[in-house]
């Protein structure tokens, strides 16, 4: 048997699906919340204080953490990545439903 040829499976990386925020910043509950990877709000900040979402690689626990654009948020099986609408200074619905 040839120890140099290994048989492996890799497993292919979960990529990044892009959501757009008309603001910033914005807490990372509300994100979760209305991106639907959470039932409610209260699981968001449940998840979060658990210590179960990754922000830019890195756990975080602080439930109005901060998000901008740029940045990377990971939890369960989701991966999204934060951008800034193009038409951010216009009349838009964001994230978080409200009319800006």
């Amino acid at each position: 048997m040839d120890h140099n040829a290994t048989a492996s499976v890799e497993e292919e990386p979960l990529e990044f699906r892009d959501v757009e925020i008309s603001r910033e910043p914005i807490e990372l509950y509300k994100i979760l919340k209305f991106e639907s990877m959470v039932g409610s709000g209260g699981e968001a900040k449940a998840a979060v204080a658990a210590g179960h979402v990754i922000v830019n690689g890195n756990v975080e626990t602080q439930k109005r953490k901060k998000i901008m654009a740029g940045d990377t948020i990971e939890f369960a099986e989701e991966k999204i990545r934060i951008q800034l609408s193009p038409n951010s200074g216009q009349e838009n619905h964001d994230v978080t439903g409200t009319t800006t």
